[in-house]
């Protein structure tokens, strides 16, 4: 098992930043990949940005590039998100989530996921 509690959420004006953090316990922290995930009220969850176990491989979403960065402290067992520029349009839940080795795009092959943390960027 691996428990994952986000945390860093909060409003903020467009153009600001955010940094939000994903909490692991558990299982050996730097076996797993930690993807970031994004839900907005009535859209499927999307993905934002994913580490693979040594966060020497990153991936992100176009809509987020440049904007954002992913990374990870495997001492800390930590997996951060910073967000900068951020626009209204990035408002939602962030989830992170956890799996084995390798970083995916894909949600279904995540199989732990963290409570999620609530941003809103206003206009």
């Amino acid at each position: 098992q691996v428990q994952l509690v986000e945390s860093g959420g909060g409003l903020v004006q467009a153009g600001g930043s955010l940094r939000l953090s994903c909490a692991a316990s558990g299982r050996t922290f730097s076996n797993y990949a930690i993807g970031w995930f994004r839900q907005a009220p009535g859209k499927e969850r999307e993905f934002v940005a994913a580490t693979n176990w040594s966060g020497g491989s990153t991936y992100y979403a176009d809509s987020v590039k440049g904007r954002f960065t992913i990374s990870r402290d495997n001492a800390k067992n930590v997996v951060y998100l910073q967000l900068n520029s951020l626009k209204p349009e990035d408002t939602a839940v962030y989830y992170c989530a956890a799996q084995y080795r390798r970083a995916s795009v894909h949600r279904d092959e995540y199989g732990y996921w963290g409570q999620g943390t609530q941003v809103t960027v206003s206009s």
